[in-house]
């Protein structure tokens, strides 16, 4: 058990959101119970993580899209209204973390991906160095793109959407969770041979094929579910508290 402010100060502390700029306000964005005993962690404050989370009889959630965007609505009506009524009548606690969550070497987002696929990180890319780019543990790498799509869709357990040539001898992997379209572009000047992110738009299957690089789409949800709950596991660890990863299928 801890106590709400320890809480946040601690996850500050670790993921440092001072650091990015970002589309959200990062950390606490929905005020509630002052001591933490149980926490849920998951990708999004759907209303059906809530509801989950009240079954669970959790006083705090953890995720890494919030409810608050840079250009919403700020009126509080239909989904908006629903889901803060049910944070606020159970007096749960919701913390979100966005970029931070993506970014940190451990137990963020890429980092989690990354560990996952098998691929360890050699550096950074792209803005605000989100991006990752390394190497498979194995060291024959893949033989083609279509042996690495088939790797990445037994580990994340979903179809891939794959755009590209069939490199050969892939061992120069670039991978950014979510909608990271826009980084393909950075991927390719860094030399990767093959990027995987969570979606994909029109422009990227042009550029795959005419640069040479593979594109992997493996979802954006599919690929964001593991640092919520590795900084869940984290804080359960260090703080004491009861900690449970509940993962809401999003086919997106």
């Amino acid at each position: 058990m801890t106590d709400r402010q320890q809480l946040v100060q601690t996850l500050n502390a670790l993921l440092q959101p001072e650091r990015f700029k970002d589309y959200c306000p990062n950390g606490l964005q929905v005020e509630g119970a002052a001591q933490v005993r149980r926490l849920v962690s998951g990708v999004t404050a759907s209303r059906a993580l809530i509801e989950a989370a009240i079954a669970a009889k959790a006083d705090t959630i953890l995720v890494h899209h919030g409810l608050f965007w840079q250009g919403q609505d700020a009126c509080v009506t239909g989904w908006m209204k629903q889901r803060l009524a049910l944070l606020l009548a159970h007096d749960i606690n919701l913390l979100a973390y966005h970029l931070p969550l993506d970014a940190h070497p451990v137990l963020g987002n890429n980092a989690q991906l990354g560990r996952q696929l098998g691929l360890v990180t050699h550096s950074q890319f792209g803005d605000q160095s989100l991006g990752c780019i390394g190497a498979p543990v194995e060291a024959a790498g893949f033989t083609d793109a279509g042996a690495l799509a088939q790797h990445v869709e037994s580990r994340l357990n979903r179809a891939v959407t794959l755009v590209g040539p069939s490199v050969s001898a892939i061992k120069k992997i670039a991978w950014c969770t979510g909608g990271a379209q826009r980084y393909f572009e950075a991927a390719i000047a860094a030399g990767a041979q093959a990027y995987i992110t969570g979606e994909i738009s029109e422009p990227q299957a042009h550029l795959a094929r005419e640069c040479g690089v593979a594109y992997l789409a493996c979802g954006h949800h599919a690929s964001e579910r593991y640092g919520a709950r590795a900084v869940g596991e984290h804080l359960a660890e260090q703080l004491g508290l009861v900690h449970q990863f509940i993962d809401i299928d999003n086919p997106a």
